[in-house]
């Protein structure tokens, strides 16, 4: 890595950025835009940090981001990830508090998760339904004693926030205790990869080896009030770190002045949760699609498949017991271009049996991999398969995801 080598020698143990010139293109799997100007978009309170720091700055879900920064091309800066820290910028998602005694009761209407027997400080991935069955949006939901903690897609918060007043209007017409209100003022810092926990470790007075993954809780990180939840999107270990938005350069300035930290954009973030076979919402699922069909069945407990009690329930346990059309699968091109989203996937005799939703270069298995929607018959592991890119088909594979190994604590 010898731009990595180069900034560092510049940088010593700070973040400054090199005046290298970019030696990637962003292809984004999900919306990101090159910008001449950030004028008309939304900003996060890092913005100024990230223009600083030389982040080249996107349109993404309608807020200026960084796709990657000077002195690190997107797959250096993935590979970073993967074998040290990266610090990304995630303030643009939509932090939710649930309060009431009847607090959980309404969320079980609204996500398909097990939120009752949530013990404090666990979380857990769930998905939000309408009334067909299909994902609104995935949620990080995680029970933090007095309130619930959710975590929402950018793209999605002003839906999910009028979806979740339409539902309590309804359970608290019926007896319900319930209310939310969106986080104000809070920045949310993801820093990920294996050196992550030494890297906060170095912030916080607690021992980080007794946070557990997909666990959360409030501490003092460098002295600011946090609510730190042990997560990413990457596949890596990794904390998720809500900091009020007037400390929240300062943190980002700390963390970066580690010598295994690096800031990282949207490009290594897109690559990387691909390789770790994780859903981007608006490409692999949305409201057309069920969680059958996403082969996210694993977020459903068995009572709630049972019992239901959620928004679209009844489809969903139809999907169960009959069967879907078209299942989520990874695939892995040995040689050729990725296939991006909306090509078509082929059987080897030529009939169209699919469309890919997400599909990059993944940096660490050294291949073009993706995820496709795909006929019955085609969902097995080692089905050959054709993708097609500019008119050409290619041979794939139908492959188990994560496609590199998971690095979550354990």
């Amino acid at each position: 890595l010898c731009a990595l080598a180069v900034d560092r020698a510049l940088a010593a143990a700070a973040c400054t950025p090199s005046k290298m010139m970019r030696t990637a293109v962003l292809r984004l799997s999900g919306p990101g835009r090159r910008l001449a100007s950030t004028d008309a978009l939304k900003r996060t309170a890092l913005y100024a940090w990230h223009e600083d720091m030389g982040g080249k700055m996107v349109d993404f879900a309608g807020y200026a981001l960084p796709v990657q920064y000077d002195g690190l091309s997107i797959k250096q800066s993935h590979q970073h990830t993967r074998e040290k820290a990266s610090l990304f910028d995630v303030s643009h998602m939509g932090q939710l508090r649930i309060r009431g005694k009847d607090r959980a009761a309404f969320l079980e209407r609204v996500v398909v998760g097990e939120i009752a027997s949530l013990a404090e400080g666990a979380g857990r991935l769930s998905l939000i339904t309408n009334e067909n069955g299909g994902i609104k949006d995935d949620t990080v939901i995680t029970n933090a004693g007095d309130y619930i903690y959710m975590v929402v897609n950018a793209a999605c918060k002003d839906k999910d926030a009028a979806h979740l007043t339409e539902q309590l209007a309804d359970f608290r017409a019926k007896g319900g205790d319930a209310d939310f209100a969106t986080w104000e003022g809070q920045s949310l810092l993801a820093l990920q990869g294996p050196s992550s926990m030494d890297v906060l470790g170095r912030f916080v007075t607690g021992d980080l080896r007794d946070l557990a993954f997909m666990t959360g809780t409030d501490m003092e990180v460098d002295g600011i009030p946090c609510r730190v939840t042990r997560c990413g999107y990457t596949g890596e270990d990794g904390f998720e770190i809500s900091v009020p938005d007037d400390r929240a350069v300062d943190l980002a300035r700390k963390l970066c002045g580690e010598a295994e930290v690096e800031p990282a954009g949207l490009g290594a973030r897109d690559s990387l949760r691909l390789e770790a076979g994780l859903c981007l919402y608006g490409n692999d699922m949305d409201e057309t699609t069920s969680p059958v069909e996403a082969t996210l069945l694993w977020t459903i407990s068995k009572r709630r498949r049972e019992e239901g009690g959620f928004l679209g329930a009844e489809a969903v346990q139809r999907h169960i017991a009959e069967g879907v059309a078209k299942k989520r699968v990874g695939f892995v091109v040995e040689r050729g271009a990725p296939a991006r989203q909306h090509a078509r996937v082929l059987s080897e005799d030529g009939d169209v049996i699919g469309e890919v939703t997400s599909g990059s270069f993944g940096p660490t298995v050294n291949k073009a991999v993706g995820m496709a929607y795909v006929a019955p018959g085609f969902r097995k592991a080692g089905t050959s398969i054709l993708v097609e890119v500019r008119g050409k088909q290619y041979p794939a594979t139908v492959a188990k995801m994560p496609f590199t190994p998971a690095g979550y604590y354990k």
